[in-house]
């Protein structure tokens, strides 16, 4: 008896995803459906499952590179991970911890831009060029 078989809008309906974004998952690595004798993608059950892991790891912030090695060590343990992932994660956090130290960054200084008390310039630096283009005008 051979397994029930998908087509891309079936997916797509079932995991709230677009045929498009199917597309692309198969493009990065993430998803690998048969074809028919005709090229049409055939997707089974598991790949609903396997899509919607996908939307658990970009949700958690993983791109599309780290998702395929995640992929492709999980063995059918019942979390989105295994455990030999620990390092990979852990790097995986450090580098989202340090994007959002610098967002903070950026976010405190345009809030003081904003209340016009931004500290004055230090002494020789250069002003942007770009800026003093735009005075120009």
């Amino acid at each position: 008896m051979s397994e029930v078989t998908l087509r891309i809008g079936d997916v797509a309906r079932a995991t709230g995803t677009s045929p498009r974004l199917l597309r692309y998952y198969e493009e990065q690595g993430l998803l690998a459906p048969a074809r028919s004798s005709t090229g049409q993608r055939l997707y089974v059950a598991d790949d609903v499952d396997r899509v919607a892991r996908v939307r658990r790891l970009l949700d958690a912030g993983l791109t599309t590179t780290v998702i395929a090695q995640v992929l492709a060590c999980a063995c059918g343990g019942t979390g989105d991970v295994e455990p030999c992932l620990d390092p990979l994660l852990r790097d995986e956090l450090a580098r989202i911890d340090s994007r959002l130290a610098q967002l903070t960054e950026h976010r405190d200084r345009l809030a003081r831009i904003a209340r016009h008390d931004a500290p004055a310039r230090p002494s020789g630096v250069a002003k942007d060029p770009a800026l003093l283009l735009s005075a120009r005008s």
